[in-house]
């Protein structure tokens, strides 16, 4: 009876752990690797050598926290050669900057889910990011330091529209700018605000960010038509908007 007892306490744990694990995506090889991390603008693999590694269990945890970031596991060799993994390692694949973070978790000091969803989530950079305190750290962190701003008030019932270009435009400028949404609604944002010298009653309103100049510009009043988008992203990219009488002497470098 008593071996009857342990042997279903046992069955039970085995069965819970399955089911947790169980609901995360598994990469079986590299074909399968290269279609998840294309299917989406931003995902996160877990590179584990067996379910008992250290942080298994808190990347699961993690994962829960951030529903809306696809995650899968791996622990195919093939795949992790095709990436340069060498060891267990967490991953975020990005499209928006065409760039690749890895997490070695042999040298992660301190390992909890909290921790590693925010690891997930200041790294989590899609064509299109809401600025907030967290991501604001993976913006920063881009090798892409060129970030186009929508500052808006998101509760406007054109703000959805107007959003929807600002979307559409940003696959166009891969690699080369960072399209960020700043809800100037919120008051934690008045700092980005106040930056570019503007007000609430001023949105909606384009500007562009250069992180490595310190140098900030404005899109002129009027229409935030995809044309006019455009053009200002491209007047950037080929210079002539540093060239404009209005380009703004460096600032104090500050993250907003």
């Amino acid at each position: 009876m008593i071996f009857l007892t342990l042997f279903s306490l046992l069955t039970v744990c085995v069965t819970a752990g399955d089911e947790e694990s169980g609901s995360v995506l598994r990469l079986k090889d590299v074909p399968a690797a290269e279609a998840f991390i294309d299917s989406v603008e931003v995902a996160a693999i877990g590179f584990f050598e067996t379910e008992a590694a250290r942080g298994f269990k808190e990347f699961l945890a993690a994962s829960k926290q951030m529903e809306a970031l696809p995650v899968a596991l791996c622990t195919e060799k093939e795949v992790w050669a095709k990436y340069g993994i060498t060891s267990d390692t967490i991953s975020i694949f990005r499209k928006a900057d065409l760039h690749q973070e890895h997490l070695k978790l042999s040298e992660a000091k301190k390992l909890d889910a909290d921790g590693l969803a925010r690891f997930m989530t200041m790294n989590n950079i899609q064509y299109v990011t809401e600025y907030n305190q967290a991501t604001a750290v993976g913006l920063f962190q881009s090798s892409v330091k060129t970030h186009l701003l929508l500052m808006a008030d998101g509760a406007r019932d054109d703000s959805e529209p107007l959003q929807k270009r600002f979307r559409d435009l940003a696959p166009k400028y891969t690699g080369k700018m960072l399209f960020v949404l700043v809800n100037g609604r919120e008051k934690s944002n008045a700092r980005v605000l106040e930056y570019f010298g503007l007000k609430s009653r001023d949105l909606p309103r384009i500007g562009v960010y250069d992180g490595v100049l310190d140098r900030k510009w404005l899109m002129s009043p009027g229409e935030i038509s995809t044309e006019r988008m455009q053009s200002f992203c491209d007047s950037f990219l080929d210079g002539d908007l540093q060239k404009q009488n209005e380009a703004q002497t460096p600032e104090d470098k500050t993250e907003l």
